[in-house]
């Protein structure tokens, strides 16, 4: 159960952050940064982790590499989103 709120507690973080950084902040409530730090964590771990060589937080790592990979990744999953809502990426 612990495990379940840190994820929801990180993933809100690392949500709110990349929302931040792609300036997409004022758009997005707290559920959708959570939704997004969560989707992109995975995503960040599937695609950058193996290339990086760093493990990622769904693996049990909780460590500074692993919460870059997971930002990296919630940020890219923002670019997506963004490229097929408006056309760019912003």
């Amino acid at each position: 159960m612990i495990n379940f709120i840190v994820w929801l507690i990180v993933g809100g973080l690392i949500g709110w952050v990349a929302s931040m950084i792609m300036r997409t902040n004022a758009e997005q409530g707290m559920f959708l940064n959570i939704v997004v730090g969560i989707i992109g964590a995975a995503l960040g771990g599937w695609l950058i982790s193996p290339l990086l060589g760093i493990p990622s937080m769904s693996s049990g790592n909780f460590s500074l590499g692993a919460l870059l990979v997971a930002l990296l990744g919630s940020v890219i999953l923002l670019a997506i989103v963004n490229l097929f809502r408006r056309g760019r990426v912003r």
